[in-house]
C-alpha cells in the first residue's frame, strides 16, 4: 500500500526586485563569462580566510571595542523607547518640524552650486599660446624657450614640452596652427593634486601677462568628451557685428576675476598686400592681369630655377629678389612686372597696391555665423558662472540681429540635471511599484516613501558642510539613496503589519515594531556608511569623482536613518485607518489559504492509496 506522504513545499515566488537584479548580471555574463566564473569562486576563499584571520589575531583585540559599541547601543536603544511614544502623542511638531527640515533644505540647495563633473586632477595640462597674426615663427620660438625655461625649476612641474608654429605633435588633430600659435604640455611632480595644478597654472599666467598680446588658454588631458568650461556663441549675419559684441563680451568677461584664459575667434585679420588692377592701363601697356599676377609671384614668393643634386637628395633652388626689394608697400609698388621688356614698367602704373587685414577665418554653426567667447573659471563652480553670464548679457545691448546663446559645460550640465532628475524620478516610481506590489497595498508604500526626502535633508546638509557642489556624481548618489533609504522603513512597516495580524493594536505593534527592529536597523545603517566612509574621505587618484557620490549617501542615510524611526511610525499611524479586526481577519485569510494549499496534494495522495 502507498504510505500517506506531503507534497514537497512550493517554491517561494521570485521577488521583483529579485528579477530586476538578475537582468544585467545576464546581460554581463554575455560579456564576461570567466569573470563570473572566477568571481564566486574568490569571494568565498577570500571570505573565509579573513574570518579566521579575524578570530585568530584581531577578534580577541577588539572585543573591548564590542562591549563599549554594546554599552552604546543599549543606553540610545532605552533612548529611542523613552521618546517614542512622546513624539507620537505630539504627531503634528514631530512632522512640522521634519516639514521644516526640508524646507530649509530646498532653500539651501541654490547656494552649494552647480557642476558638470568635479575636477579632476591628472598631473598634466595644456597651454596654447596664440600671437597676433603674422608673427614670425623665431619670436614663437623665442616665447616658448624663455619659458621653459623659467619654469624648469619650478617646485611643481616635472617637465614642460614645448612646440612653435604649424606641425605640432601635441594634438593629433589640431584645430588651430600657424607660426603664431604655440603648445606647452606641462606634467607636474607625482602625487600632485587641484592645489599645485592651480598654483603652476597661476605661475605660467603670470609669465605671459607680459606679453599683453598673448591670448593664453589651458585645458586638461580630455577623459569625457566635454566642452570648454564656458562657451558663448554669438550669432547673427553680419559680421562687423559679431566683432563688436564679441570684443564687448571679451572685454566685460575679463572685468570678473572669475574667469581666466578668455580666447575668442573673433581677432583682428591677418595682414596682407592688396592689389587692384586697372585693366585699361594695363591693356593699354600691352600687358594681363594674369601677366601680372604671375610676375608678382615670381618676384615675391620665388619659383624654383633648377635643382641642385646633393648625394642622394634634390634641393630646390629658389630664384625670387632679395628681401630688401620686397620688405615693405612701397618696395611691392616699385617691381617691375614686364621683365626683359625694352621699357621697364613698375607695378604701381598698373595697380594699386595698399596694406590692408583680410578676414582669418568665420565660424559658423548650424548654418549661421558665430563668434565664439571661451573661458576656463579660476575658482567657484559652473553654476555661479553661468549666472553670472547671464547677468552680464542682461545689462549689456547687442545690435539688432544678433542673439547670444550659452553653450560648452553650462548647457551640457543643464541637459544632464534634467536626465537625472527625470532619472531619479523614475527610480521613486519603480521602488514605489515594486514595494506595491510586495504589500499588495497603495497606502503602505506611500507611508515607506516618506522616508526619501528625509534622505534629501541629509544629503543637503552633508553638501553644504563640505561645501560639495552638486554634479552628476551627486545625482547618481541620490538615485543610489532612492533605493537604499526605503530599506530600513520597509523593515519597521512589515514587522508592523504582522505584529498586528497576531492581534497586536495599532500603536502597540508599532512600539513593539520600533523596538524589535531597532538593532538590524542600526547595524546595516552602520555598515553601509562604513562602507562608503573610505570613498567620501577621499583617498587615492579620482577621489575627487567618487567622493560627492559617497558624501550624498552617508549624509543622507545617517540622516534619513534618524528620521524614519520616528517618523514613518507616526506618518502610519495617521495614516493607516484600517481597523485592528481587518489584519486579524487578514492573517486568517492567509493561514486558511495555506492550509488548503497544503491539504489539497494530501488528499489526493490519500484518494489514490484508497484505490
Amino acid at each position: 500500500p502507498l504510505a500517506f506522504r506531503d507534497e514537497p513545499p512550493k517554491a517561494p515566488k521570485p521577488l521583483p526586485r529579485n528579477v530586476l537584479l538578475r537582468v544585467p548580471v545576464r546581460i554581463l555574463r554575455a560579456v564576461g563569462e570567466g569573470l563570473f566564473q572566477i568571481l564566486p569562486r574568490l569571494i568565498v576563499v577570500v571570505v573565509g580566510f579573513v574570518a579566521k584571520l579575524f578570530n585568530w589575531t584581531i577578534g580577541a583585540a577588539l572585543r573591548w571595542i564590542g562591549r563599549r559599541v554594546v554599552g552604546t547601543y543599549d543606553r540610545s536603544a532605552r533612548l529611542y523607547h523613552r521618546m517614542l511614544p512622546g513624539a507620537m502623542n505630539r504627531p503634528w511638531l514631530v512632522l512640522g518640524t521634519a516639514a521644516l527640515a526640508f524646507a530649509i533644505s530646498i532653500a539651501i540647495i541654490p547656494s552649494l552650486g552647480m557642476d558638470l563633473i568635479p575636477s579632476l586632477a591628472q598631473g598634466r595640462f595644456e597651454t596654447t599660446i596664440k600671437l597676433p597674426p603674422g608673427t614670425p615663427l623665431a619670436e614663437t620660438d623665442a616665447l616658448v624657450t624663455q619659458i621653459e625655461r623659467q619654469h624648469a625649476r619650478d617646485p611643481n612641474i616635472a617637465s614642460i614640452y614645448g612646440v612653435a608654429g604649424t606641425g605640432t605633435r601635441l594634438d593629433a588633430t589640431p584645430t588651430e596652427s600657424g607660426e603664431n600659435i604655440a603648445r606647452l604640455l606641462v606634467t607636474l611632480k607625482p602625487g600632485s593634486g587641484d592645489r599645485e595644478e592651480a598654483a603652476a597654472m597661476n605661475a605660467l599666467r603670470a609669465t605671459l601677462a607680459t606679453r599683453s598680446d598673448a591670448e593664453v588658454k589651458f585645458a586638461r588631458p580630455a577623459l569625457f568628451s566635454f566642452s570648454t568650461p564656458l562657451e558663448i556663441e554669438i550669432r547673427g549675419y553680419d559680421l562687423d557685428a559679431l566683432t563688436t559684441a564679441g570684443k564687448k563680451l571679451g572685454t566685460l568677461l575679463a572685468e570678473s576675476d572669475r574667469f581666466a584664459d578668455i580666447k575668442s575667434t573673433v581677432e583682428d585679420g591677418y595682414p596682407e598686400v592688396q592689389i587692384r588692377f586697372d585693366q585699361d592701363r594695363a591693356a593699354a601697356l600691352g600687358l594681363t592681369t594674369r601677366q601680372i599676377s604671375d610676375a608678382v609671384v615670381t618676384k615675391v614668393r620665388g619659383e624654383v630655377a633648377t635643382r641642385y643634386n646633393f648625394r642622394d637628395r634634390k634641393i630646390d633652388v629658389l630664384a625670387r629678389v632679395r628681401e630688401s626689394d620686397r620688405a615693405s608697400v612701397e618696395d611691392i609698388r616699385n617691381l617691375i612686372v614686364n621683365p626683359g621688356a625694352d621699357r621697364p614698367i613698375r607695378l604701381s602704373a598698373v595697380a594699386e597696391v595698399t596694406a590692408s587685414e583680410g578676414p582669418s577665418e568665420i565660424h559658423r554653426v548650424d548654418q549661421e555665423r558665430v563668434a565664439i567667447i571661451s573661458a576656463n573659471l579660476r575658482h567657484g563652480d559652473l553654476g555661479s558662472a553661468v549666472s553670472e553670464v547671464r547677468s552680464i548679457l542682461a545689462r549689456t545691448p547687442l545690435a539688432a540681429g544678433v542673439s547670444v546663446h550659452i553653450g560648452g559645460q553650462g548647457e551640457e550640465m543643464d541637459a544632464s540635471t534634467r536626465s537625472m532628475l527625470f532619472a531619479f524620478g523614475l527610480a521613486i516610481f519603480l521602488v514605489y511599484l515594486v514595494m506595491a506590489s510586495q504589500f499588495e497595498s497603495l497606502v503602505h508604500p506611500f507611508v515607506i516613501m516618506f522616508s526619501i526626502p528625509l534622505a534629501l535633508v541629509g544629503a543637503v546638509l552633508a553638501l553644504k558642510l563640505t561645501g560639495t557642489p552638486i554634479s552628476v556624481v551627486v545625482f547618481i548618489g541620490l538615485i543610489m539613496l532612492a533605493g537604499i533609504v526605503v530599506k530600513n522603513a520597509i523593515v519597521l512597516i512589515d514587522r508592523v503589519n504582522q505584529l498586528r495580524e497576531e492581534g497586536h493594536a495599532k500603536r502597540e505593534a508599532i512600539i513593539l515594531a520600533a523596538e524589535s527592529r531597532l538593532r538590524p536597523i542600526a547595524m546595516t545603517t552602520l555598515a553601509t556608511l562604513l562602507g562608503f566612509l573610505p570613498l567620501a574621505i577621499g583617498l587615492g587618484e579620482g577621489s575627487e569623482v567618487r567622493s560627492p557620490m559617497a558624501i550624498t549617501v552617508i549624509g543622507g542615510l545617517a540622516v534619513s536613518t534618524l528620521l524614519t524611526l520616528v517618523v514613518i511610525p507616526i506618518v502610519y499611524e495617521l495614516v493607516d485607518r484600517k481597523p485592528d479586526a481587518y489584519y486579524v481577519e487578514r492573517a486568517a485569510r492567509k493561514a486558511r489559504k495555506v492550509a488548503g494549499d497544503d491539504a489539497t496534494p494530501g488528499s489526493a495522495v490519500l484518494a489514490e492509496a484508497h484505490s
